[in-house]
Formats: structure tokens, sequence, C-alpha cells
């Protein structure tokens, strides 16, 4: 029985799909591999900015006179580059497998999990860092007194009723607990806004390449 013109059209087409649709699938895999390697040699660039950084501080604060913070910043810096050392180990173990799709849910679950723990570390983080400023600044040496004591015994002299905690304004001390409530509340919301800043234009491509293949896939 001869073919109708029909039935030949739609042949026709379907062939057609099957050659277009692996090269789509090919070059969708090649794109999430881009950028999701972009993302990985960002976040490692970004690893060793902090290592870099947390010894050059570490050195700088000694010569500046406060290395108590120099210190807490370091092993602070340090704590944070070692939970992400195994995030980013884990990022290397996800297998490309053959489709993009799975890929990029895989590369997704993984970057919620990130998130997840770096948002928790950083409602710690940040309150620490400010500690250490706090603590740096107090002790330094001020001709031969600490600053902190120093800046309280000015304080006394034009408020000699002021009301003192160990040696400390009790206004200070409620300014400082403030501000550390403040710093763990919003302390993961900063981490966003700093990891949008780096690398939000990557993870928005990768939303829209995951829109796409999933508008392809229905």
């Amino acid at each position: 029985m001869e073919k109708s013109i029909e039935n030949i059209w739609k042949e026709g087409f379907l062939k057609s799909d099957a050659l277009v649709a692996p090269k789509i699938n090919n070059l969708y895999s090649q794109k999430s591999i881009h950028i999701i390697d972009k993302f990985k040699r960002m976040f490692r660039i970004n690893l060793i900015a902090i290592v870099v950084f947390s010894f050059a501080f570490l050195v700088v604060s000694y010569f500046i006179g406060i290395p108590i913070t120099g210190i807490i910043f370091f092993v602070m810096l340090w704590v944070l580059v070692y939970f992400n050392k195994k995030l980013l180990n884990d990022l290397e173990q996800i297998d490309l497998g053959d489709s993009s799709y799975q890929y990029l849910k895989a590369f997704n679950q993984w970057k919620n999990k990130q998130i997840s723990i770096n948002k928790k570390f950083s409602r710690f983080l940040y309150p620490m860092i400010f500690i250490s400023m706090l603590l740096g600044f107090w002790f330094k040496d001020a001709e031969g007194m600490p600053l902190g004591e120093r800046l309280v015994d000015k304080i006394l002299i034009g408020f000699p009723d002021i009301y003192l905690v160990n040696g400390i304004p009790l206004i200070g001390v409620v300014i400082v607990l403030l501000i550390l409530v403040l710093l763990a509340y919003f302390g993961g919301r900063i981490y966003k806004w700093d990891l949008n800043i780096v690398y939000g234009r990557i993870f928005r491509k990768l939303d829209e390449l995951m829109t796409d293949i999933e508008s392809l896939r229905r």
C-alpha cells in the first residue's frame, strides 16, 4: 500500500527529530558541564583566597597589636575552608552520566546542601568575627594599658555614676549582646547576600538551563 502524503510528512518530521534531539541533548550537556566547571573553579579560587587572607590577616593583626583578633579570625576561616573543601570534594564526585538534566538536578541538590550548611555556620561565624574584633581592640596596648580599660576610664570621668558589670559599663554590655543577637539572626541572610554577589550570575544561568531542559522534557 502506498504511503499517503500525510504519513510521509510525519515520518520525515520524526526522522528529523531523531537527528536533532541528540544534538540538543549534547548541547545542553556541554553547556551545563561548562557552567558547573566554571562554578567549581570560582569556588576553589575563593577557598584559596580565604586561606591566603587568613594567613595575611594573622600576620597583620600581630603587627598592629590585635593578635587575638587574628588568631580567632584564622581559626574561624580555616573551619569555614574545611567544611567547604569537603563539600567541594562531594561535588567532584557527582557523576556526569548521560543526562544533563540529572547532572543539573544532582548539582542543585549539592547546592542546597552547601547553602544550608554555610547558612548555619554563618550564624556562628559573624558573631565570632565581631567578638574577635572587640577583644582584639579591647586588649590592644595603649601606652602600657589595654585600650578597653583606658576607654572605660574616660567614660567614668564623664559619667562617674554609670553602672558597671565586671568593670564594663552595663550599656556597653547590652549593646554588644544586641549586636551579637542581630548578627546571629541575620547571619544566614548576610551569607545569602554574599553568595548572590559572587555566584548569583552562575546560579541564574543554571536555573535558566534547568527550565529549558524541563520544558523540552514535557
